[in-house]
């Protein structure tokens, strides 16, 4: 494969760039969440606002999950170059349309145009990983794991912008409306340079390898399926968590959870640079098994956790455990079926959106379970206020994180004995 006319350096610049937005996205979309709840649902319908609100989050996974499915089938078709500046648009008109809602009276219209605003910023999402995973992929063919890395280690340096950017906005007092402008800047700019870009094929089409030899490499092999699958528990052991650590690490610690990923995202930024140098003594199948261990023990002291620093010391467990397992997973992907191209990545991520649909009810689920459990009853809760309310909360998020704790640990005898089985086949060879 030979991308000697290729600006490679360029290229992985406007690959960083376009996961810095999505991680922006993701963090905005966190922030603006109680604006959104305040100044539009509690108007339409109070009593349901908070689920509405999750409804409307949850078409940004939807539209995240569908572009991976089908945009990833795609790209080899329409090219890297117009997967990437459809992210733009998606990222654009999604920001745009939820400050046009922001303006207009509160009736369903307007409950409309935020569900298709940040559908359209998910759509944008799933583009850009359609698009950037099998383009690192094919500029790096030597080094996957150590780039995929790098490349993902701007989604958590977009938490960390976007997290800290909305607290000071909130801060001195300025409009939240300021956020969306965060999501525009980079889509504008991500645009221009790939615009004037030359992007390479992918993998698949570089090796002359066909889309029929291409669907031959998945459905043939069932190891792809294994690791597939393990994408639905590696996705739910760091992004589920991600999303509710506000809720639940408020309750139990009395400090805002935003700060907390925040402070999770720097570490796996810095991190992630490190992955190449770890897979090359471990493997990257290795690296996985190490990682479920302090995902596990991290998401388990985190739920045990009762002051600030003890928050902190849990998250950095957690934090070492989750920082390498998506892109690491990519990078498996890439590495052991590289003829199922960008489909074959694209699948990989498409089961760890679809996760995430899955397991943030079931975390709401056991928090609103658990809470009736410790009140005594339904009626028994709408009782409560003060010190009494507060222990049933705090019981309640303990009971969602210990759950989700016990999930890195199915993936270890997965991973151990793939990481034996590779172990022994290089020594027999």
């Amino acid at each position: 494969m030979n991308n000697d006319h290729i600006d490679r350096r360029l290229l992985y610049f406007v690959g960083n760039l376009s996961i810095f937005m999505i991680g922006l996205g993701f963090a905005v979309r966190a922030t603006i969440a109680p604006d959104l709840q305040r100044e539009i649902y509690d108007l339409i319908d109070i009593a349901n606002s908070a689920s509405m609100v999750g409804e409307a989050l949850g078409a940004t996974f939807t539209g995240f999950a569908l572009t991976l499915l089908f945009g990833s089938a795609l790209v080899d078709f329409i090219g890297m170059k117009r997967m990437l500046l459809l992210s733009a648009v998606g990222y654009i008109l999604g920001a745009c349309g939820l400050y046009v809602a922001t303006i207009m009276p509160a009736t369903g219209a307007v409950q409309a145009i935020v569900m298709g605003s940040l559908l359209l910023t998910g759509l944008g999402w799933g583009a850009v990983e359609a698009a950037s995973n099998p383009m690192v992929a094919a500029l790096y063919p030597e080094e996957k794991t150590h780039r995929l890395n790098i490349l993902h280690a701007w989604w958590p340096a977009g938490i960390v912008i976007g997290g800290l950017l909305g607290l000071a906005f909130a801060k001195i007092g300025l409009p939240w409306e300021l956020n969306l402008v965060l999501l525009i800047i980079p889509a504008i700019v991500m645009a221009a340079l790939v615009i004037k870009a030359e992007f390479p094929v992918t993998e698949r089409v570089a090796v002359g390898v066909s889309y029929g030899d291409m669907l031959k490499e998945l459905f043939r092999k069932p190891l792809y399926w294994v690791f597939w699958l393990s994408m639905f528990f590696v996705a739910a052991s760091e992004l589920a968590p991600g999303q509710w650590v506000n809720i639940a690490l408020s309750n139990i610690v009395g400090m805002q959870g935003i700060l907390l990923l925040v402070y999770v995202s720097g570490l796996m930024f810095v991190m992630r640079h490190f992955a190449g140098a770890i897979a090359k003594k471990i493997s990257s199948v290795g690296l996985m098994f190490v990682s479920c261990i302090f995902a596990a023990t991290g998401l388990y002291m985190l739920s045990l956790a009762t002051t600030p620093i003890l928050a902190f010391a849990a998250a950095t467990v957690w934090g070492i455990g989750v920082c390498y397992m998506w892109p690491t997973m990519l990078a498996i992907t890439a590495e052991r079926f590289y003829k199922g191209g960008a489909l074959a990545l694209g699948l990989t991520g498409f089961a760890g959106g679809l996760a995430i649909q899955f397991v943030l009810p079931m975390m709401g689920r056991v928090f609103d379970e658990a809470k009736a459990e410790a009140a005594g009853g339904v009626d028994q809760l709408s009782l409560l206020s003060g010190e009494a309310l507060d222990e049933v909360i705090r019981y309640a998020s303990v009971e969602s994180f210990q759950t989700v704790a016990v999930l890195p640990l199915f993936l270890l005898p997965v991973f151990g004995l793939i990481w034996l089985f590779d172990v022994r086949k290089k020594k027999a060879a």
